[in-house]
């Protein structure tokens, strides 16, 4: 079948997935139309602010580098949100008699509908507006957007058939744990390039952006930018590498599509050799105590490692605690104190613990028949936690004291860290117990219907908990900042704090552990409901 026969029907099919998308519910279809608004409202106001930025000085490198951070956008989006297309999936038209290129021209096609394309169309038109002089240039513009828009969309399509097998797996899907990780990371890259460029101004970007001009899709709007200085022979050979890419990612997404549709699906079939190693490996067993607790901790441990869900919150937690106080530090407007945010982050994994085992809970709860067996369970799930969470918090201390140059108080920040940590495994236990939840295994939900204000009772009312519980540490350093003598005995904060977290997570426990052995039937039907 050749591909002007078949685009037609794969653009209408692409039509009619979304329609019956947005039918499936009213929640889906409000929630569509609510992003549409806003993603094309950002749009818009992005188109209007380019424009205005025609005939800036440095116009040209704020464009460039916008249109390469657009292309990786679109190289990623699909490893990180696998199921947010189902045309992705190409796996789904193996029984079709098609041949490739046909094939690519007609998702190709059809990729080109939808909110994600026409944002793009919408900043590669005011990234042309903002730099095009004279009708040549305007002229290449239209060249320019066109190729480009297409580059992006057959980069996603092309990692996305690359990457089908992975990302459509079980295991596959926890790829998307390090969107967390990239959001994070992203975030405060930003923040601290938007700082530099505020107080040096945009010439900053001008390094960069002479790098990117020659990368694809970017290397388009450097073209256009070359023709209305003049500079034909530039312009051509930006235009040409921006083809020259085009036809590769076609190229190999019609590989990647051919052996798809003519290869066996093996990806989620593990060796014998494999299993048996996993079925044997006892390596982390033997590196725990005896009897329930080293079984506790490894189960807890084993769940950060695999379970996607758990995977995600700890993957997040453990950039976000470690970016924002080293970024500060290193922007030079953070402090020492700003060390906490690790203990407090990973503190919140503490909270919800039997939500995280879902309805396998169960199991657990047939293992539990005093409060002695409950408060061994939970004090079990807190050694696993300050497994991680010890050497993370004094790390992420000691990196940013080293950043900042403040040695002298490094003691006070590592001991508010430690009975922050300790107020909030004390919390997390006993809201755990109090108000616990479902954690739905699909989709990227973390509360299950219905629980919302359980969670938000327990999770933010647990950190409010944690920080009146850490007033009296608080306070004794404050007072012994302000002391006139104080500077001397600022040592003993972190004894004291160390000293005092330990209570107080040991004085939750023993409250948490009656909670638990009395509540089992409401919590296994609380967090089993999703």
């Amino acid at each position: 079948m050749s591909a002007d026969a078949i685009t037609p029907v794969f653009v209408r099919l692409k039509l009619s997935l979304l329609r019956n998308g947005l039918r499936q519910s009213g929640g889906r279809k409000a929630a569509y139309i609510t992003s549409a608004v806003f993603a094309l409202l950002f749009a818009a106001l992005q188109l209007i602010g380019l424009i205005a930025l025609r005939g800036h000085a440095h116009a040209e490198s704020v464009v460039v580098l916008a249109v390469a951070v657009l292309g990786l956008g679109w190289a990623v989006m699909p490893l990180f949100f696998p199921s947010g297309d189902e045309t992705l999936d190409p796996t789904r038209l193996v029984m079709l008699p098609l041949r490739p290129r046909p094939l690519v021209r007609a998702l190709l096609t059809a990729s080109l509908v939808g909110i994600g394309p026409l944002f793009t169309l919408c900043l590669l038109a005011g990234s042309v507006i903002a730099v095009a002089r004279g009708g040549a240039a305007f002229a290449v513009g239209v060249v320019a957007v066109v190729l480009a828009l297409l580059v992006c969309v057959a980069l996603a399509r092309a990692v996305a058939a690359a990457n089908v097998r992975l990302l459509t797996s079980r295991k596959g899907r926890d790829l998307a744990v390090l969107s967390g990780l990239l959001i994070a990371i992203g975030a405060q890259i930003v923040n601290f390039g938007a700082q530099r460029i505020g107080a040096s101004g945009l010439g900053e970007l001008d390094p960069a952006a002479g790098i990117l001009q020659w990368v694809p899709p970017a290397s388009a709007i450097g073209a256009v930018h070359a023709v209305g200085e003049g500079s034909y022979g530039l312009a051509a050979a930006q235009l040409a590498l921006t083809a020259g890419a085009l036809a590769a990612l076609l190229a190999l997404w019609s590989r990647h599509l051919t052996r798809l549709m003519t290869s066996p699906d093996g990806s989620t079939l593990p060796g014998a050799d494999s299993a048996a190693k996993e079925r044997s490996s006892t390596g982390l067993g033997r590196l725990l105590p005896t009897g329930r607790t080293g079984t506790v901790m490894e189960r807890s441990l084993r769940y950060v490692w695999r379970d996607p869900k758990t995977k995600a919150a700890w993957v997040t937690s453990l950039a976000i605690g470690l970016i924002v106080p080293v970024f500060n530090a290193w922007q030079g407007t953070g402090s020492v104190y700003f060390a906490c945010f690790a203990a407090g982050m990973l503190g919140i994994q503490m909270y919800n613990q039997f939500g995280q085992d879902t309805s396998a809970f169960w199991i657990v709860a047939m293992t539990i028949s005093s409060t002695r067996d409950a408060y061994v369970e939970l004090r079990a799930r807190a050694y696993a936690l300050l497994l991680i969470t010890l050497p993370y918090a004094t790390l992420v201390t000691v990196l940013t004291t080293a950043v900042l140059g403040d040695w002298r108080r490094l003691p006070e920040a590592l001991g508010l860290s430690f009975a922050l940590l300790g107020a909030m495994l004390a919390t997390g236990a006993w809201t755990s117990a109090r108000f616990p939840y479902s954690i739905p295994q699909e989709g990227y939900k973390n509360v299950a219907p219905g629980q919302t204000g359980l969670a938000w009772i327990s999770i933010f009312g647990g950190m409010i908990a944690a920080a009146l519980l850490c007033a009296p540490v608080i306070a004794l350093t404050i007072w012994l900042n302000v002391s006139a003598d104080g500077d001397a005995w600022t040592w003993l904060l972190l004894p004291v704090g160390t000293a005092y977290g330990a209570a107080l997570a040991a004085a939750g426990l023993k409250l948490a552990a009656p909670q638990t052995a009395r509540r089992l039937p409401e919590i296994l039907a609380a967090v089993s409901k999703g």
